[in-house]
């Protein structure tokens, strides 16, 4: 009996560990494919990684904005054309998933570095720097709920 109870204990806590590298990996697919839909110039694409909620968070320029267009809006402003987009890479990432009571992980949060190798500037003028994110797992899978950008 006190080997059939090692064997389950032993299988369930592989299957958490499975689990965690599953929703590890899609939150980095997810911002993987953020990075491709930005670096073809595709804002709206980008946005995909994002909840469309009113209540999605994005802090950065001084300025907190709620709601998933006005975040949109804030990146096709400023950054209006495909060169001042540049090349985005994410390096330096760390994904820590949040587990409820039942052990799921529901929240992550993901922090790392950003840059932007680009040649013109429009109202975006940082090249580089530092972000932390928020992640809630919902219908739609992984997605962005508050983006602190600095």
């Amino acid at each position: 009996m006190r080997r059939l109870f090692m064997v389950l204990m032993m299988m369930c806590a592989g299957a958490a560990l499975w689990a965690q590298s599953a929703d590890e990996a899609a939150i980095r697919a997810v911002m993987d494919g953020q990075s491709m839909a930005w670096n073809r110039g595709d804002v709206t694409a980008f946005m995909q990684g994002y909840e469309d909620s009113p209540q999605t968070t994005f802090v950065g320029d001084g300025a907190v904005r709620k709601g998933y267009q006005p975040i949109l809006e804030r990146y096709r402003h400023n950054y209006a054309t495909r060169a001042q987009m540049g090349t985005l890479t994410f390096t330096n990432i760390d994904v820590r998933l949040l587990p409820c009571p039942g052990g799921a992980a529901e929240y992550a949060v993901v922090t790392g570095n950003f840059h932007l190798a680009r040649k013109q500037k429009g109202k975006a003028t940082k090249d580089s720097g530092v972000f932390s994110l928020v992640w809630h797992k919902g219908p739609q899978g992984w997605k962005i709920v508050l983006d602190h950008t600095s």
